[in-house]
């Protein structure tokens, strides 16, 4: 393992590694045979301050390949726990390791991950290594949740190892680089309560608040506080989730970040017919992850986020159990709140009230009587483009429709200003699920026409291009039917 010095852009800080032992273990990338970069997110290396204009393809491939260090980095790989599908696991990072944290030049602190990088002690027999289809689909659905207006990590370069990876079948291996405000979760809090010291537990509770919630700092209750404001972020996310029509499908306690993001994209899907029963992860048989689910979830993880806590809340036992049990409870009416101020927007509505809520539960039923495109549905209402399907033709729509032109019409601005909100809720273009494919399917190959397209066409949303009029259509329903996603472990 080398050392570089031909990035001098890079600038490290690496607070985590100061943290004690327990939370992590120094950890170099595994190097590869013959690491080569495929993609390389230039926008995103602008944002992060990154130059690699005076870098030749070796140099970068093998940074990003992991055979070179960047200079200033430390690499370790962190501990975590975590509950999956409800059972409790030790975990951890079993292929990844953390170059360190970069600081850009407004201050902005970022975690630079290796992902794909190799064993670590974490690994559970893994061989810590990843394909390249996978970590190709994480970089266009993190990429797209991100244009997409939605708190997510990003990904800064996807480069191939040379090696294969031996999965359901043998594929080309990957390294993703991953950029995050941190990769610290519910789980890294689990494994601090159940393996470290209370005095550990404070310390990290502590850097957790000074790196991401710094008001909290001088708080009577900061711990009681962060879970506060934690639930506040993680209700956000899910309704952003539910707006574009987003199925994490393994929210597992240490898939759900602290900062708030969407981290972790492996059996991620986008749901195309509405259906809240909709689950296209291949280990999710019980529909424990869809789509309907995932604020159920959410309040879960985040009760077992409280538990982790209570020594810290109060030293009486059931004192922190009582207070952190009244914020917990919390979840139910500020997510049904943010949720039908979410939809109502979808709706152009906003000056949401009480009674919209009939209104938003009579189209979400008749789309699911109708199989109704999800995106479509809302993006034919934003615009008055409407395809030409029978289901927008009979009576049941034009009953419903003719309640919400009246509905809008109370609002200020009546459906000018409704369909100028909408069209900032509600995307165009969204990864569907079999284009996803299309494009992995020929970027194993080396070609990558598709996946630049699909791209480009996400990169902006919002913005209806008609010369990318296929990109709106869902594939046909027995298609949808028999996708499956997996974690790509």
């Amino acid at each position: 393992m080398s050392t570089t010095t031909l990035s001098p852009h890079w600038h490290f800080d690496n607070s985590y590694a100061t943290l004690p032992e327990g939370f992590f273990s120094p950890q170099p990338p595994v190097a590869v045979a013959a690491p080569q970069l495929v993609v390389l997110n230039h926008a995103l290396a602008e944002q992060l301050g990154l130059d690699f204009s005076g870098s030749d393809t070796a140099t970068l491939s093998a940074i990003f390949g992991g055979n070179t260090l960047p200079t200033g980095a430390k690499p370790i790989a962190q501990a975590y726990a975590g509950h999956q599908f409800g059972n409790f696991t030790m975990l951890g990072d079993g292929r990844a390791v953390l170059l360190g944290e970069h600081l850009t030049p407004r201050g902005q602190r970022f975690d630079i991950q290796l992902k794909g990088s190799g064993q670590t002690p974490y690994s559970r027999r893994g061989d810590g290594r990843a394909t390249l289809s996978a970590m190709l689909r994480e970089y266009i659905i993190s990429e797209a949740m991100h244009h997409l207006g939605i708190r997510t990590s990003r990904s800064l370069a996807v480069a191939v190892t040379g090696e294969r990876v031996y999965r359901e079948r043998v594929q080309a291996g990957a390294v993703l680089t991953r950029v995050a405000s941190s990769h610290i979760r519910v789980g890294t809090f689990e494994y601090a309560r159940q393996f470290l010291s209370d005095e550990d537990l404070q310390t990290f509770t502590d850097y957790v608040i000074k790196r991401h919630y710094e008001g909290l700092q001088n708080t009577q209750n900061a711990a009681l506080e962060l879970l506060r404001q934690v639930i506040h972020r993680q209700t956000d996310l899910v309704a952003d989730w539910l707006r574009v029509g987003f199925i994490h499908g393994v929210m597992n306690t240490d898939n759900m970040s602290i900062a708030g993001e969407t981290i972790d994209y492996g059996p991620c899907a986008f749901m195309n017919q509405y259906d809240p029963q909709t689950v296209f992860s291949s280990i999710d048989t019980y529909g424990r992850y869809a789509f309907g689910n995932q604020p159920k979830i959410a309040h879960w993880n985040l009760a077992v986020f409280a538990g982790t806590l209570l020594p810290l809340i109060d030293p009486d036992p059931e004192k922190a159990t009582q207070l952190a049990q009244e914020v917990v409870n919390t979840f139910p009416a500020i997510f049904k709140q943010k949720w039908l101020k979410m939809m109502a927007a979808k709706l152009g509505i906003a000056d949401v009230r009480e009674e919209d809520r009939a209104l938003i539960d009579s189209l979400l039923e008749w789309m699911q009587a109708y199989k109704a495109d999800y995106t479509n549905t809302f993006w034919h209402l934003s615009t008055d483009h409407w395809t030409p399907t029978d289901h927008y033709a009979t009576a049941s729509f034009a009953e419903w429709h003719g309640q919400w032109q009246q509905r809008v019409a109370q609002a200020e601005g009546g459906m000018a200003a409704a369909k100028k909100l909408m069209q900032t809720q509600n995307p165009a273009f969204i990864p569907r699920n079999h284009l996803v494919e299309e494009a992995l399917e020929q970027a194993t190959r080396y070609d990558f026409a598709k996946f630049e397209t699909l791209m480009q066409v996400l990169s902006n949303p919002y913005h209806y291009r008609p010369e990318y009029a296929s990109y709106q259509l869902p594939p046909p329903p027995q298609t949808d039917e028999m996708y499956q996603t997996f974690c790509g472990t």
